[in-house]
């Protein structure tokens, strides 16, 4: 009978090892199928870049009524030369879904392509979703550079 016992408690030793083991398996089969999925939904923080003026170029590379992207920090931003002596900066992101506008010469307006949302030149929605005004920012020319700063 003693040979039985043995056999018994070498036996319930070796299930609870490869319980342990498959139970540990299982639990880091998981946490590797969650963590991704964790970290999607939680993505890190990305610091903005303070930025107060940008140099957005040269004069003459921009002719009148037409517009560029320029970077603003990480943020993009919309500069129009709307005629011989003015120039408009706003903010080129959206403010309905965060996509980046664009200037359409044609029509003279600031125009998003993801549901097209219009915005006149001072920045105001004039149709579509958006559901606010994008920020202007204010336009210096010094000698040939434009500048681009923040208002205020």
């Amino acid at each position: 009978m003693q040979r039985t016992d043995s056999v018994d408690t070498g036996s319930q030793d070796r299930r609870t090892a490869i319980s342990w083991l498959l139970g540990s398996a299982v639990a880091a089969s998981l946490a590797s199928f969650f963590y991704p999925v964790v970290r999607f939904l939680n993505p890190p923080k990305v610091a903005e870049i303070s930025v107060n003026e940008v140099d957005a170029g040269k004069v003459a590379d921009l002719k009148p009524n037409s517009g560029k992207i320029v970077k603003f920090g990480n943020k993009p931003v919309l500069l129009v030369h709307v005629n011989e002596t003015d120039w408009k900066a706003f903010s080129a992101v959206c403010t309905h879904l965060n996509c980046t506008v664009q200037y359409q010469e044609a029509r003279r307006e600031i125009w998003c392509a993801c549901h097209n949302g219009t915005y006149d030149l001072e920045g105001r929605v004039s149709s579509g979703p958006p559901p606010k005004p994008l920020e202007e920012m204010a336009v210096k020319i010094r000698g040939e550079d434009i500048v681009i700063s923040r208002k205020g």
